[in-house]
């Protein structure tokens, strides 16, 4: 029945002039899905060394790469709220640009807190 169910046409059409008893709606409300569980929040270095590195390591697109004080201190100049609002809504710079969230938008705001404040830590 679950296999019925999932390969089922999504739509019916009924065509004028023809015979569409055998179309029958039914219920045509769908279960709302469950809401999403809260992603977990997870340590700087966890998001750091599986979504950052990518970036960060290579100063790919103007990211300043890790432990870097040079290339941070420009940053680290505009505060740290600043550098967590980039980090979480995306911001386009001059040299370079960082997606909103490091494009990995299912991940926690506080876990990209804790991987800009991990980055910061190491350009100090």
């Amino acid at each position: 029945r679950l296999v019925a169910e999932r390969i089922a046409p999504q739509a019916k059409v009924a065509v004028a002039g023809q015979d569409n008893a055998a179309l029958d709606a039914g219920d045509t409300t769908r279960a709302a899905p469950p809401p999403a569980a809260p992603a977990a929040v997870l340590t700087g270095e966890q998001v750091y060394s599986t979504t950052c590195i990518a970036c960060h390591a290579a100063g790919i697109a103007g990211a300043p790469k890790f432990g870097d004080k040079g290339a941070w201190a420009p940053r680290l100049g505009q505060g740290l709220a600043v550098l967590h609002k980039h980090a979480l809504e995306g911001f386009q710079g001059k040299s370079g640009v960082m997606p909103p969230k490091g494009g990995r938008v299912d991940l926690a705001d506080q876990s990209i807190a804790n991987a800009v404040d991990y980055m910061v830590n190491a350009a100090k």
